[in-house]
C-alpha cells in the first residue's frame, strides 16, 4: 500500500523542552534588517494558470515594500504596500489598483497584514508574539511549536466552530533547533490554509535569508504553487523606491 505522508525516514530528534523552542522563536522574531534587497526568480500555479516571472524586492523595515514583476524581461506590474495600502501599477493592461491591505485578504484568503509580509520575505517566524502562549506538537521527527493546544487542532480537524478571528499558525525549527524551516497557517474560518517550507537558506551579513521557498495556498476559491529562488541579495544597504501611474492609466477592472 502506499506509503503515508506523516511517515518519515528520518532519526528521530533529541527531545527538547518546549520553553527553550519558544525562546529561539523569539529571539528569531527580533532579528530583521534595516534594508533587504533581492531578486526572486518564481514560478507561481493556480487552478487557471502557470507562469514563471521575475520579481525585484526593496525592503525598509516597518515601513514599505516595492516590488517590480517582469516577464521576458519588460517589466508588467510595479507595487507599493506599506502598512495600510496596496498600490499597483498594471503596465500590461495601462491600469492601476489602490486598495487597502484587506486586497491581499481578498486575494489570497488569509488576513495578513504589512508586518506579515516582511516576515514571509525574510524567513522570520510569522506573527509571534512574546506575550502570548506557545504550545509544543510532540514529533519525534520534527521541532514544531504551535499557537494552539493539541486538542483544539483535533477539534479544527473535525470542523468543529472556532472564533472568526482565529488563526493557528504551526512553527517548525530546523534539525539543530536553531532556525525556522516551516510554516503552517490555517484560516478556519476562511476555510484557508497555507504551507511555507524555507528548503534553503545562507547567511548573509549576520542574517538567515531565505534561498529556496516552496509556498502553497489553499482556499475554497483556488488553490496556488509557488516556487521562488532568490539572487543576488543586498542587506542593509538602502534602495530608492520608484511607482509610478501614468495619467492616462484608469483603475483596473
Amino acid at each position: 500500500c502506499a506509503k503515508k505522508l506523516t511517515e518519515t525516514d528520518g532519526e528521530k530528534l533529541p527531545r527538547r523542552k518546549a520553553q527553550d523552542l519558544i525562546q529561539v522563536l523569539d529571539s528569531l522574531s527580533d532579528i530583521k534588517p534595516n534594508y533587504f534587497y533581492t531578486k526572486i526568480s518564481t514560478k507561481f500555479e493556480d487552478t487557471n494558470r502557470n507562469i514563471s516571472f521575475k520579481t525585484s524586492i526593496r525592503l525598509v523595515k516597518d515601513s514599505a515594500i516595492n516590488t517590480l514583476i517582469t516577464y521576458a524581461t519588460l517589466p508588467i506590474v510595479n507595487a507599493m504596500i506599506t502598512k495600510d495600502s496596496v498600490v499597483i501599477s498594471n503596465k500590461r493592461d495601462k491600469c492601476y489598483i489602490r486598495e487597502s491591505m484587506d486586497y491581499i485578504k481578498d486575494n489570497f484568503a488569509v488576513d495578513f497584514n504589512y508586518r506579515n509580509i516582511e516576515e514571509l520575505i525574510l524567513g522570520m517566524p510569522l506573527d509571534f508574539d512574546s506575550t502570548q502562549k506557545y504550545f509544543q506538537i510532540h514529533d519525534p521527527f520534527n521541532y514544531i511549536i504551535s499557537s494552539h493546544k493539541k486538542r483544539d487542532l483535533r477539534r479544527t480537524e473535525r470542523n468543529e466552530r472556532q472564533p472568526k478571528e482565529d488563526i493557528i499558525i504551526k512553527y517548525f525549527l530546523t534539525d539543530d533547533a536553531k532556525g525556522l524551516k516551516a510554516l503552517d497557517i490555517e484560516s478556519p474560518s476562511d476555510t484557508a490554509s497555507i504551507h511555507v517550507d524555507y528548503k534553503l537558506r545562507e547567511q548573509i551579513g549576520g542574517y538567515d535569508v531565505p534561498k529556496e521557498v516552496f509556498i502553497q495556498i489553499r482556499s475554497a476559491r483556488n488553490n496556488m504553487r509557488i516556487e521562488m529562488s532568490y539572487e543576488k541579495i543586498e542587506i542593509n544597504e538602502p534602495k530608492e523606491m520608484i511607482l509610478v501611474i501614468p495619467d492616462s492609466y484608469g483603475k483596473c477592472e
